[in-house]
């Protein structure tokens, strides 16, 4: 069992059936740990867990591919002890950040040099071409901000560390708008303002490394438990990496079973709103939540699908049922409550605007860049006072139009209950022209 790892699927997939088969025939959980730790090194969760499905749906017994997860309990203890510190152990968060860090350094190199061939009027189209593709992978850099802001964040937020958090995040903002002018400048083929903004960028990459590295990491590293960093982790892939495949060494699951045996508490939903269960909303039934409407009863002769039907104002639902409708629907849908507190967003599979369990339960205000919070607090209090029943927004990015609308919602008393974000690309849409009455394909 020592061949070397593959980068192909299929024969990665081959290696784990084999040691499920050395497992089924007695062979040490010792001798399979090296094998195991090479396999998941360089796989992600979602692959490793992709791969076990696989198995089982070719016959393996379930029992003998979860017998898996003792390899797996002893390659992250042997990780521990070897290195001290879960965030040194690959597959760790605080790991990924930096590993993507120096993924970054090395692209800002190679993006710096690239530029200073971009020269006035003698610019050759393959000094073009080769900048623009470093540029499109520098612009990854947005998922480790993403991540920062709507994982890590949100933790250190109900630790009360806020004030740094706040103040990086405008620094990330910073470097977004300093993107967006070196692309500008790169479609206009201003290359002396192209260089000046790479080289802004380099700097400004630069010293929010170090803020990050100095200070964030090793806060961060202080302040939050191994549970609290398994639902880190655990949001992390919703948001994407950026450059790396971050290993699946350190695993959150394991390390919040661990934590929890030895009697770690779970970090509980509180926010700057309230604790989510003295919340009114979430103590009301889903059918009150809406614009005045009051729940009604299930269709007669229309059975839910299932024992805990959440009774609407027209119909029935399942809970899954009532997801699935949700994620299914081409639309960004996310719901803050009375309190200002994030309940919940669709989970779709091509959202708009990055979206992670971080953000539930945490402050809607926490949820923008310091620079806009005044306009939510603006939305919010024309909704509370019924000023306004609508806000809306249309914006350009990334090729796509999108259309963002804010809507109150209250209870059948009228009492503000929350509101709902719902976000739209719309260009398809705008370009719609005469009728279609026929089925097209």
């Amino acid at each position: 069992m020592n061949e070397p790892m593959s980068g192909d699927r299929g024969e990665r997939r081959e290696i784990l059936k084999r040691i499920v088969k050395d497992l089924h025939a007695g062979v040490p959980v010792e001798k399979l740990r090296k094998t195991f730790a090479k396999l998941i090194k360089d796989t992600s969760p979602e692959e490793i867990a992709g791969m076990e499905n696989a198995l089982i749906e070719e016959g393996f017994p379930v029992d003998e591919v979860r017998r898996l997860c003792d390899v797996h309990v002893r390659v992250f203890d042997k990780a521990l002890k070897k290195v001290g510190k879960p965030s040194k152990v690959p597959g760790h968060p605080v790991y990924t950040f930096l590993q993507e860090n120096k993924a970054a350094k090395g692209i800002l190199k190679e993006l710096d040099k690239r530029s200073k061939h971009l020269r006035d009027n003698d610019s050759k189209m393959g000094a073009v071409a080769a900048f623009a593709e470093t540029f499109g992978r520098f612009r990854e850099i947005e998922k480790h901000y993403a991540r920062k802001e709507y994982q890590l964040f949100p933790a250190l937020e109900r630790k009360g560390f806020t004030g740094p958090t706040k103040v990086m995040w405008s620094k990330h903002d910073e470097i977004r708008a300093t993107i967006k002018e070196a692309e500008t400048a790169l479609h206009a083929k201003d290359w002396k303002t192209l260089r000046e903004r790479v080289k802004s960028l380099r700097d400004a990459v630069k010293k929010m490394i170090f803020l990050e590295e100095r200070i964030l990491y090793p806060t961060a590293s202080r302040k939050l438990t191994d549970v609290e960093w398994a639902e880190i982790k655990r949001g992390e892939s919703d948001i994407g990496y950026a450059w790396i495949t971050p290993s699946n060494l350190w695993d959150g699951e394991i390390a919040k079973a661990l934590a929890l045996a030895h009697g770690e508490p779970v970090p509980g939903e509180a926010a700057a709103g309230g604790a989510a269960s003295s919340s009114p909303a979430a103590r009301a039934p889903a059918g009150a939540v809406g614009r005045g409407a009051a729940p009604g009863p299930a269709a007669e002769g229309v059975p839910a699908s299932g024992p805990a039907a959440i009774g609407l104002s027209e119909g029935a639902l399942a809970p899954e049922q009532l997801d699935l409708m949700l994620r299914a629907l081409p639309v960004d849908v996310t719901f803050v409550d009375e309190n200002d507190v994030v309940r919940y967003y669709s989970a779709s599979e091509h959202r708009i605007f990055p979206r992670s369990p971080g953000i539930i339960g945490r402050a809607v205000q926490n949820c923008h860049p310091p620079k806009s919070v005044h306009v939510v607090n603006d939305i919010i209090r024309s909704f509370r006072d019924k000023t306004k029943s609508v806000a809306e927004f249309w914006i350009q990015s990334k090729g796509q139009f999108v259309h963002i609308r804010y809507f109150p919602v209250y209870d059948a008393a009228g009492a503000y209950r929350g509101v709902v974000e719902v976000s739209q690309e719309v260009s398809g849409i705008r370009a719609l022209e005469g009728e279609r009455r026929i089925l097209d394909w």
